[in-house]
Order: structure tokens, then C-alpha cells, then sequence
């Protein structure tokens, strides 16, 4: 019996999706001081001085402000961390991640 060899090629579809991006916000509370709202985006965020001020003061001003868009597990993670640095120190500083 002869062998038969077949030159089959198989096309296979690979598709790359972007993942999605989740925007955090801080929240503005009349406890949390300011210096500690810095502390946070600095410290957390990894914002310059000069850019943590200008936030922490829309902050302040306004309702909210955006501090960061990353992935999901990062931007969860990013918000987790300054609101358990929160909690250890007292306030209440309310961070949200909303997807774009």
C-alpha cells in the first residue's frame, strides 16, 4: 500500500484584542486633608509634585478628577492601594474606576 501524503494547510485566525481601559477617579470629601490627597498620587499614581497639586486641587474644587487610565487589573489594583492607605490613616477618600 503506497502512502499517500497530503499537503494540507490549516489557516488558523488569530485575533488581538486591545484590552479595555478603566479611567480612576478620586473623589472630593471635605476630611481628607490635601497634603494626603498629594501623598496618594504620588506615592501611588506616580504623578510629578507639580501635577499631584494640580489634581488635588481640581479635586478639591470640583466633584471628582481622573488620575489615571490603565487595564482592569491595574487600575483596580492602583485603587485598592490608596484606599487602603486611606483607611490606615482615618479618611475617607472614595476612589472609582470606570470603564471607557
Amino acid at each position: 500500500m503506497a502512502k499517500e501524503q497530503l499537503n494540507i494547510k490549516e489557516r488558523q485566525r488569530t485575533s488581538i484584542k486591545v484590552p479595555r481601559k478603566y479611567t480612576v477617579f478620586i473623589h472630593n470629601d471635605d476630611f481628607t486633608t490635601m497634603d494626603f490627597v498629594v501623598l496618594i498620587l504620588t506615592s501611588v499614581f506616580h504623578k510629578s509634585m507639580d501635577e499631584a497639586v494640580a489634581l488635588m486641587l481640581r479635586v478639591h474644587h470640583g466633584d471628582k478628577a481622573a488620575v489615571g487610565t490603565y487595564p482592569y487589573d491595574i487600575a483596580m489594583t492602583k485603587a485598592a492601594t490608596a484606599s487602603e492607605m486611606a483607611r490606615a490613616e482615618g479618611y475617607p477618600l472614595r476612589l472609582s474606576v470606570v470603564g471607557e
